[in-house]
């Protein structure tokens, strides 16, 4: 896998050199090692060791249901209440964040109606902050604190 604008960390990883698999600490198991899986476990490290998020209050993998339309959040992150907060949206390193990636974390947000949106292709990683009263958002100069969200 190549390196990321991500802090490094103990990786722990198993399977095969055929199937890898990562250590997906929140969700306490081996998941296939694909390019999407290796920079949401670098992001999701960002997040609680640099950041301050913690990490009984995030999860992975999400299922949401839309009518029959079943979606998959690749990250919540709730408040202290087990609200969601934030989704946040992983793309391979060589997927650029376009406004599709944004598209498609919007409608998982009309299901969540969170605060905040986060995208990352462990390269760039974008955060917006929603005002519903003005129905738009404003982007941040970079990932937030938990503690200022």
């Amino acid at each position: 896998m190549i390196p990321l604008n991500l802090p490094s960390f103990e990786i722990k990883v198993s399977g095969t050199p055929q199937k890898p698999k990562i250590f997906d600490f929140l969700r306490r198991k081996y998941v296939t090692l694909t390019p999407e899986e290796w920079v949401r476990q670098h992001f999701v490290n960002f997040l609680i060791h640099h950041k301050g998020y913690p990490q009984m209050l995030m999860a992975n993998e999400v299922e949401l249901k839309m009518g029959d339309k079943r979606l998959r959040c690749d990250s919540i992150i709730y408040n202290k209440v087990l609200q969601p907060r934030v989704i946040v949206e992983y793309k391979a390193p060589s997927v650029g964040i376009t406004q599709h990636v944004f598209d498609q974390i919007s409608v998982y947000n009309q299901l969540m109606h969170v605060d905040y949106l986060m995208v990352s292709n462990g390269l760039q990683h974008f955060c917006c902050k929603m005002d519903y009263e003005q129905h738009n958002y404003q982007f941040l100069a970079g990932i937030p604190d938990y503690k200022d969200i």
